[in-house]
């Protein structure tokens, strides 16, 4: 049997590696979130192999007068380690293949749509448009017919990102003459646009802006976006439907985005009135800070992101109308909520 003193010990060395393996992670590139939850399992370790007694009320209430009860909180917590570090494991392998997709897509579009003197030399005044599209068959022809040919003096060029569209998304956008690069998989938002921001700065824009596929928001407004950037005074535009118009303004979905942006205001100290709006436009030069990791609910990021690497923050009134044609992407029921709140923290936490 081991004496008090031995497991003692034995817990402080746990302690103690779970802070150094915290430390290490972090420094070379982990998240605060990965750091703290290291933190919080060594302070646990410690405390139930040092000092036991400090979970006596528990163990009345459950019967358990020795020290049984400590060793099943340190075995649960090592459990928990182990649990979040495969969790880890599996987020980065997802993120490796999510690189390797986009980097197929890069290339094929840089072979394809840009002579070598473009890949030299970039379209510095360019404006570029980057539509993500995941089975939008039904509405995608009409955003793209409404998408100006230039901007305030600016060249307007757009780009479909098929995200491995099951329907004829990426025909019907070649129809309308528009480039069009294609997911191999279904990969997610977030990697549609990573995806288009590796295109923008391929091309060397002077502005990126996202444009949803499915006719909730208005081409004719993209001034109101490229504007700031253009003169000079931001580098990321987020358009506000609470500034403008909201067609489903009162609905159960208004509330929610409320929250949420009172939350993302109150963790930044920036006021964000409309945090999961993706119409939005970024200078390309600044696209390189941001860390971009989410497949889903990736709005928030971004202007979390944005707000983290100080980039110049303006927002701008813009119409938000509801879906055109087909159907929403958006997980049902609460787990877009959760969702949401899941990337808020863990983007936070970074």
């Amino acid at each position: 049997m081991f004496a008090a003193e031995h497991i003692s010990i034995a817990g402080v060395v746990i302690a103690l590696l779970f802070v150094a393996y915290g430390i290490f992670k972090f420094r070379g590139g982990g998240s605060r979130l990965d750091l703290l939850l290291s933190l919080a399992i060594a302070l646990g370790v410690a405390l139930v192999s040092v000092v036991p007694q400090i979970f006596e009320p528990v163990s009345r209430l459950l019967g358990l007068e020795n020290r049984a009860f400590a060793l099943l909180g340190l075995a649960n917590l090592l459990l928990f380690a182990l649990f979040l570090n495969l969790l880890g494991r599996v987020r980065l392998a997802g993120r490796k293949s999510g690189e390797i997709v986009t980097g197929l897509a890069v290339k094929e579009y840089t072979e394809k749509h840009l002579s070598p003197k473009e890949r030299l030399e970039g379209h510095p005044g360019e404006i570029l448009i980057i539509v993500p599209a995941y089975d939008e068959e039904g509405g995608i022809q009409g955003v793209l017919r409404r998408i100006p040919d230039e901007v305030l003096g600016h060249e307007v060029k757009t780009v479909v990102v098929d995200d491995g569209s099951k329907d004829a998304t990426a025909a019907r956008a070649r129809a309308e003459g528009v480039p069009v690069v294609s997911h191999v998989v279904n990969r997610g938002q977030g990697d549609a646009l990573r995806t288009g921001f590796a295109i923008a700065e391929a091309e060397r824009s002077l502005a990126v802006v996202n444009l949803d596929a499915d006719g909730q928001y208005k081409p004719e407004e993209l001034d109101r976006l490229v504007g700031p950037i253009i003169e000079g005074k931001a580098d990321f535009v987020l358009g506000s439907r609470f500034m403008g118009f909201y067609e489903e303004a009162g609905s159960v979905r208004h509330v929610g985005v409320v929250f949420f942006s009172r939350l993302i205001s109150l963790l930044t100290g920036v006021k964000v009135s409309d945090c999961t709006n993706g119409y939005r436009a970024i200078r390309v030069s600044e696209l390189h800070k941001m860390d971009l990791r989410e497949d889903r609910f990736n709005a928030n990021e971004i202007t979390l992101e944005a707000l983290r690497n100080r980039l110049r923050f303006h927002q701008v009134p813009v119409s938000m109308m509801t879906r055109a044609a087909g159907e929403t992407k958006k997980p049902p029921r609460l787990a877009y909520p959760l969702g949401v709140f899941r990337v808020i923290i863990s983007t936070w936490l970074r």
